[in-house]
Order: C-alpha cells, then structure tokens, then sequence
C-alpha cells in the first residue's frame, strides 16, 4: 500500500501537484524540494514612481523598440505602444506541469500577429515591484505571417520574492523570418519558469537566444517543431551564475519533415556555488530524412564547488541524417592564462577576458547590433561584480 504524501505549502498555494526527482526531466530541478514558499495569485498595487524607476532599469531600455509592459502579470497601456490583442486558443502540452500552473495562474499576455518587415524589435517587458509573495503568469501568442520579418524581445526583471510562470507560443510561418531573444533578469529572490512552444512552417528561419542570470531558481522549457520542409532554427544561450542560484535549460527539437536544419550552442558560467543545468533532445521522425541536427552546451566553472550537469539525446527514426552533440565543463583554460599573463596583462582582468570571449560565442549569435552589444555590456557588469 502506497502512503499518501502530503501536499507542500506550495502545492496548496498553487493547487497543484509539482514535480520531483522521481521524474527523469526534473531530476536536476525538484520542484517539490526548491519551491517552499506558499506563492498564490494575487493582485499587487505599485506606485507609478516604483514601475518608471524599474522599467528605466530594463536592460533594452536604450534599445528603440515599440514596447508591450506588463506589472505584476497585468497588461499596463500607458507605459505600452502596442495593444495588447487577445489570447483565446488552448495552449499545447496540457500536461506539462509550467502550462498547467499558467492556466491556474488565469495568466494575462499579448497576442500579436507580425506582417511584413518590421522596421523596429517588439519588446514584451514584464516588469515585477517588491511587495508580497505571490505567483503571477504571463501566456502570449505570436504569429509571423509568411513571409514577414520581426525581432521580438522578452525581458523579465523585477524585486522581491515571487514566482514568475511565462508560456510563450510562435508561429513562424511560411519563408518568414524571427529573431527571438529573451533575457532574464528577475529578482535574486525569484523564481522563473516558462515554456517555448515554437512550430516553423516551410523555409522558416528562427533565431533564438536567452540570456539567464537573475532568478534563484529558474526552469526554461522549449519545444520547437518543425512543420515545413528546408526551415532552419538556431537556437543559443548564455548563462551568468553566481551565489547558489540554479538554472535547468530543457529543448526538445522535433525535426518531423525531411530536409531542417537545427542548431544549439549554450554557453553556461557558474561561479560560487551555483549550478546550471543544460537537457537538450532531437527527436528526427521516419520521414525526416536529410535531418541535420547538432547540439552543444558548454560551462566554464569559476569555483571548485559550482556545478554542470549536461544531458544531450539524439532519438533518430530516419537513416539518412547529420546529427551529433558535445558537452565539455571546466575551469579557465590555464595556458590562455598564463599567455595573457606573459603579456603584462593583471591576472583578474585576463580571467574577465577569458570569461567574456567565452559567453561571447553565445552573444555573437544575436544579429541585432544594440541588443550585442547590451549584452556583452551586462556580461562585463556581471564580471565586475563577481
């Protein structure tokens, strides 16, 4: 007979069930043990002085886009050049524990159809105000017609203690073409976690980033699907780690049609204690013959006691595909160092060197000259601040 475990405070809060180690894609990131606090939805007032000062603080702020802001997990149409727009269709994978608990949450978001070439990146900023625990969700919707060409921004910050949940789905459609870039930077307190469900239609090209480094505890799903023949997806990312803060980066690639191309490159930095976690899947279908497939992830661990955990999976049903992974972790490489060193260089300021060329081969993935250089900015404050 089995025993009735009893529900956590934040399974009661939440009115779900959330999931363990027992479970093979959560074994890195027990829900159930990391999430104590008893976060419910809740309606949380900021003053206009609190919102302005953190939206100011965004770290696009500089880059000229037309902006969606969300506060709290509520739409705000003063601080917004874009309407909202309505989410109606049922979000896929009903079963996955971050849409379930964005459907509890009756999460708020923006719906956007793309047309044409965008002459400006489309920012959706969450923004978050110190106040009391609570969880808040974000669910968004956004198409590229056939095509179309856009830049779509996602950036999360915010203060205090609170759970941010964020479903995002993506449409590419026909010969159109997306850049998508998130970057998150919620509170130290934080915990951020949020689902991709991406699908590209025929000679679709999409080019992803995230940028991980706020959260305390931060789970990022992604499915990508491909639906259209000669499509191609590149899809990379950057961790900036320190304290005891822990990242869990889960793709699942599903090349279901012949001829798609697929790349990831993660490139992860773990300083202190903390620990990133990277499971990537490629999923090539009978049909999907001339698959070409590759996955990558990488971590440069700055203390003896931070830690990498990489799970990479190839699952091929077709015979005539390139497909291949790598994972490799370890310290600054020493004889860079000492070359560095030889050349006059200080040693703390050719370890900053060293870091930033290697987080920079994630950076340079990002084709928007002024989101780059943010970036590579934000790593070098990071560096600093170490």
């Amino acid at each position: 007979m089995n025993a009735i475990v009893p529900s956590t405070p934040a399974e009661t809060a939440l009115g779900m069930s959330l999931p363990n180690r027992r479970s093979e894609e959560w074994k890195w990131t027990d829900l159930r043990r990391l999430i104590s606090a008893p976060y419910r939805r809740q309606a949380v007032a900021a003053r206009d002085a609190e919102i302005d000062r953190l939206v100011a603080a965004a770290p696009l702020a500089a880059v000229k886009a037309k902006r969606i802001v969300f506060v709290n997990g509520t739409f705000d149409a003063t601080r917004s050049q874009l309407p909202q727009g309505s989410v109606s269709a049922p979000v896929p994978f009903p079963d996955d524990v971050i849409v379930a608990m964005g459907s509890r949450l009756q999460a708020q978001g923006a719906a956007l159809t793309l047309n044409g070439n965008a002459d400006l990146p489309i920012e959706i900023l969450h923004v978050a105000t110190d106040g009391p625990q609570r969880a808040m969700g974000l669910r968004h919707s956004i198409t590229v017609a056939d095509g179309a060409t856009a830049t779509l921004i996602e950036t999360y910050l915010g203060e205090g203690d609170y759970l941010s949940n964020a479903v995002i789905e993506i449409a590419v459609g026909k010969g159109a073409r997306l850049d998508h870039i998130k970057i998150e930077r919620e509170s130290g307190k934080s915990t951020h976690l949020s689902h991709a469900i991406v699908t590209l239609a025929a000679d679709a090209v999409l080019r992803g980033f995230t940028l991980t480094s706020g959260a305390a505890l931060n789970r990022q799903n992604g499915t990508y699907t491909f639906l259209g023949e000669n499509a191609d997806a590149r899809i990379a990312g950057a961790y900036l780690l320190n304290g005891s803060q822990h990242a869990d980066s889960r793709l699942v690639v599903d090349h279901a049609v012949p001829h798609c191309t697929s790349r990831e490159l993660f490139q992860c930095v773990m300083d202190d204690t903390a620990r990133g976690i990277f499971q990537g899947k490629v999923i090539v279908r009978p049909d999907a013959q001339k698959t070409d497939g590759k996955q990558s992830s990488h971590a440069l661990l700055l203390s003896e006691t931070a830690e990498f955990d990489a799970k990479p999976e190839l699952e091929i049903y077709a015979d005539d595909v390139v497909c291949g992974h790598g994972a490799t972790a370890g310290d600054i490489n020493h004889d860079h160092l000492f070359y560095l060193k030889s050349r006059g260089i200080p040693e703390a300021e050719a370890k900053s060197l060293l870091i930033a060329a290697f987080v920079g081969e994630a950076f340079e993935t990002v084709e928007h000259e002024g989101v780059r250089e943010t970036l590579t900015h934000y790593a070098e404050g990071w560096l600093a601040r170490r």
